[in-house]
């Protein structure tokens, strides 16, 4: 993971920008990224108390490159526009493609430019945040970089965290990559649509998530076609009602 890679520091080459358009060297390693995640988690507690005074919910997606994640996020803010005013922050190693395709949904867009940071975190998500009229924003969306592995060790503030996988990619990925799944409150199933063309398996797929990770709600859906995109807008509306009503 990304507390082995050496990137799990944040890196002074970030940009985040409002897109308008040997002996002891293991025990030592240990200490290093047990403090950076005791403070990722501090300032990730400080995210939360921020987005629940604002009484703004917020959704991390997480999935490898090619899942059709930004694809399935256009099309819930674009589908959800009437209902919730909504922001999306968009962490990429580099390009602001994303984030411009995104503005298309009428939300706030800010994006994320990691450099050579291969994941998210909560101190990125601070200062995006800062950049987003909360009290214009029921509604968070942060799309993490494209990546199972790293991301999943940074809890970023969020509410709940989805994980990602599409029919192309094979019915062993939460095999491969179980701490994603294991960390995640929903997995979707993207990509529904060409399921058959490539053969996907999906009672192996859902035998192996829920091997995996037994407390997920499994979603299948096509960003595409808009196939089950209901039952993952439904699960929003239940989020967001329930976090009413504990407000209250």
């Amino acid at each position: 993971m990304c507390t082995n890679c050496g990137c799990s520091t944040t890196s002074k080459n970030i940009i985040i920008k409002e897109d308008k358009y040997a002996h002891n060297h293991d025990s030592k390693i240990i200490n290093i990224h047990q403090s950076i995640l005791a403070k990722n988690n501090h300032l990730a507690s400080h995210n939360r108390d921020l987005l629940k005074a604002k009484k703004t919910y917020a959704f991390n997606v997480l999935s490898s490159p090619g899942s059709g994640k930004t694809a399935f996020i256009e099309k819930t803010l674009t589908d959800l526009k009437k209902i919730y005013k909504s922001a999306v922050i968009v962490g990429d190693l580099a390009t602001d493609n994303d984030a411009k395709r995104l503005q298309k949904s009428d939300a706030q867009v800010v994006q994320i430019m990691t450099g050579d940071v291969c994941h998210l975190e909560a101190e990125m998500i601070n200062k995006a945040l800062q950049k987003i009229n909360l009290d214009q924003c029921r509604l968070l969306i942060i799309e993490n970089v494209g990546n199972l592995v790293c991301p999943a060790a940074y809890d970023l503030g969020e509410h709940k965290r989805i994980a990602m996988l599409s029919v192309t990619e094979g019915e062993d990925k939460p095999l491969k990559y179980p701490t994603v799944f294991k960390t995640a409150d929903v997995v979707i199933i993207n990509k529904m649509d060409i399921a058959e063309a490539v053969e996907f398996n999906q009672e192996l797929a859902l035998t192996n998530i829920k091997a995996i990770a037994p407390q997920c709600k499994i979603l299948m859906v096509s960003a595409r076609t808009g196939e089950g995109m209901e039952n993952w807008y439904e699960y929003i509306v239940s989020q967001l009602h329930q976090q009413v009503l504990i407000d209250k």
